[in-house]
C-alpha cells in the first residue's frame, strides 16, 4: 500500500514523517537539528544548504523498505522567510527568517509608501510586519547590493525545498499570503505594494507562479537518487508550517480553532470567507485548502520556558514539576516574555521584563511558571481580538512541543475557559504535509474527497491528553491575566519609542 510523507523545516529543526494511511499510523519519522545565526541587530538567518543537508539526514535515517513505498510527500515550511535565488538557481545569501527583526524600519517605509498602514490594509488584508518577507527585499538591497543585483526569483522556505525536490519554482496562496504582498481577498499579487517595496524594478517578476491546492509535481530524478526515493514520487505544493498544522488538526473548517504552542505561539482558524480586520489585529492569510486562516502569532514561546530551564540547568522535561510546586499567577512574578521581539502585541524592538520580583517568588520554578504564563498570556492578549470581532470557538485543539506538558495544556484550559483536545499525532505541521499529499495525490487519481474528508477520517484526538477548565483557578489565573496587561501598558510606549 502506498505511503505519504510530511516534511516540516523549522527553526530549531527539520523533520520527516512517513505515515501509512491504510493503517492510519506513522510508520517512520526522523528529525535532524538546525542551527540558527543570530547577531544583536535582530537578524535571525540560516543557510539553506542545512536544511537540504537535515533532508538528507531524514530520509537516510529511514529505511529503503520503508522510503520506497512513498507515493507522494509535501513539505511544511516556516512562514515569511527570504530564500534569494540567481537565475541559474543559486541562493545568493543566507535566508533571513519569519524571527528576524532587523527589518521594522523597512517595515515602515513599505507602508508609508503605499500610503500608509491603513491603506496596506486595505490593498493586501494585511499590514507589512516586521518578520513578513516583504520587509527583507530592501533591507538586502542596502546591505547585500550584489545579492540584489543578481536576484531573479524570490522563494520561501518551504518554496525553496519544493525547488531542490522537483527543480520547479513555485508558491501556493498560504504561505504566499504571509509575504505581505498578496491580496488576500483576491488571491493576486498587489502591484501596489510591490512599487512600494521597490520602486526601482519590477518585483512581479522574481515572484514564481503560484500552484493550485490540488497541484502535484514530478520529483526531479538526481533528487529521488539523492534521497533514495522512487522516481514515481510526486510533490504536492506543501505549505507554510501554520497552513499545515492547520490539516494536521482538521482546522480545515470553520468552528475549530487551533493553537501551536512551538518557538513561536499561534492561533488560527479556517474561514470560508476573507476575514480581515482593518486594524490588523491578526494575520489576515490564506489557508493552503481553498479557504482562509486568520491567525494570531506570538514570536516568543517555548523559547522562553527553554530559556529560564536553560539559565538554571534544568530540562524542561521537568518543567512540569515546577508547576506543581507553584500557584496560578507565580505569587506575583510577571513575565512579558519578547526575548526576539514581538508582533502580538507588536512590539518589534520588544525585550523579556520581569516584574513583581520579591524575596518570596525569586526561585526557577517562579520564573519558569512566570515564562509559560507569560507565553500563554500572550495568546490570549491576541485570541481576544478574535473574540471581539465576533468568532465563537467551543473548544481548542492544541499542537506544537508544548503540547506535551500536561501543565501547560491545563494552563491553556484554566486561562482560556475552554477544553483542551490534542491530536495522536503531535508533529501538526508534518502530518498535515503528509495528509495534504494523501489528498491531492488521491484528488490526481480521480477521488472526489474533499481535504475535510481526509482530515476526518485521519486526524484523532488522544483522549488521555484531553484538558478541562479548572472553575477553581479561574479568578487567580484573571487576576494574573488583568496584571499582565497592566505591564503590559507600561512598558509599551517604552519599547515603541
Amino acid at each position: 500500500m502506498d505511503l505519504v510523507a510530511g516534511i516540516d523545516a523549522g527553526t530549531q529543526s527539520l523533520k520527516v514523517l512517513v505515515y501509512d494511511p491504510a493503517k492510519r499510523s506513522v510508520v517512520a519519522s526522523a528529525s535532524a537539528a538546525l542551527e540558527l545565526d543570530s547577531a544583536a541587530d535582530g537578524s535571525r538567518e540560516q543557510r539553506p544548504a542545512d536544511w537540504v543537508a537535515a533532508l538528507y539526514s531524514c530520509f537516510a535515517a529511514i529505511t529503503p523498505s520503508v522510503r520506497s513505498r512513498i507515493a507522494a510527500l509535501a513539505v511544511s515550511g516556516q512562514q515569511h522567510g527570504f530564500v534569494p535565488l540567481d537565475a541559474a538557481g543559486e541562493v545568493l545569501a543566507p535566508a533571513k527568517l519569519w524571527c528576524d527583526t532587523s527589518t521594522a524600519a523597512e517595515c515602515t517605509q513599505i507602508m508609508d509608501a503605499a500610503g500608509g498602514t491603513a491603506q496596506t490594509i486595505d490593498l493586501a488584508g494585511n499590514p507589512i510586519l516586521t518578520g513578513y518577507t516583504a520587509s527583507k527585499l530592501p533591507w538586502t538591497r542596502t546591505h547585500r547590493p550584489d545579492a540584489y543585483a543578481r536576484l531573479a526569483t524570490i522563494l520561501l522556505p518551504h518554496d525553496y525545498l519544493n525547488f531542490v525536490l522537483t527543480g520547479e519554482r513555485f508558491c501556493e496562496y498560504g504561505d504566499a499570503s504571509g509575504t505581505g504582498w498578496l491580496d488576500v481577498r483576491t488571491r493576486t499579487w498587489s502591484s501596489e505594494l510591490l512599487r512600494a517595496t521597490d520602486p526601482e524594478r519590477d518585483l512581479a517578476d522574481c515572484l514564481p507562479p503560484i500552484a493550485p491546492p490540488e497541484a502535484m509535481f514530478d520529483i526531479a530524478p538526481a533528487a529521488a537518487k539523492s534521497f533514495g526515493l522512487p522516481a514515481t514520487v510526486k510533490v504536492a505544493v506543501g505549505g507554510g508550517d501554520n497552513m499545515m498544522a492547520a490539516i494536521g488538526t482538521g482546522c480545515v473548517v470553520p468552528g475549530r480553532l487551533a493553537m501551536s504552542l512551538g518557538t513561536s505561539g499561534t492561533l488560527f482558524a479556517y474561514s470560508d470567507t476573507p476575514v480581515v480586520d482593518p486594524e490588523g489585529a491578526w494575520a489576515a492569510f490564506c489557508s493552503s485548502t481553498g479557504g482562509w486562516l486568520p491567525l494570531i502569532c506570538t514570536m516568543n514561546c517555548t523559547v522562553v520556558t527553554e530559556q529560564v530551564a536553560d539559565a538554571f540547568d534544568f530540562s524542561t522535561r521537568f518543567g512540569d514539576g515546577h508547576l506543581r510546586t507553584t500557584p496560578p499567577g507565580a505569587d506575583g512574578l510577571v513575565m512579558l516574555p519578547f526575548l526576539n521581539g514581538e508582533r502580538t502585541p507588536d512590539l518589534p524592538h520588544g525585550k523579556g521584563v520581569l516584574a513583581g520580583l520579591d524575596t518570596t517568588n525569586m526561585t526557577p520554578a517562579h520564573l519558569y511558571r512566570a515564562a509559560m504564563e507569560g507565553a500563554t498570556y500572550s495568546l490570549k492578549y491576541g485570541y481576544d481580538a478574535f473574540v471581539r470581532a465576533g468568532m465563537q470557538f467551543d473548544r481548542i485543539v492544541l499542537t506544537g512541543g508544548g503540547s506535551n506538558s500536561a501543565a501547560w495544556r491545563q494552563l491553556v484550559a484554566d486561562v482560556f475557559g475552554l477544553p483542551v483536545d490534542v491530536p495522536t499525532q503531535s508533529e501538526g505541521a508534518a502530518f498535515g504535509a503528509a495528509l495534504q499529499a494523501l489528498w491531492a495525490l488521491g484528488h490526481a487519481r480521480g477521488d472526489e474527497a474533499s481535504i475535510a474528508d481526509i482530515a476526518e477520517r485521519h486526524v484523532a484526538l488522544d483522549p488521555q491528553l484531553s484538558a478541562r477548565p479548572e472553575p477553581a483557578r479561574t479568578p487567580a489565573y484573571a487576576t494574573a491575566y488583568a496584571r499582565f496587561l497592566r505591564y503590559l501598558d507600561a512598558v509599551t510606549p517604552l519599547q515603541r519609542g
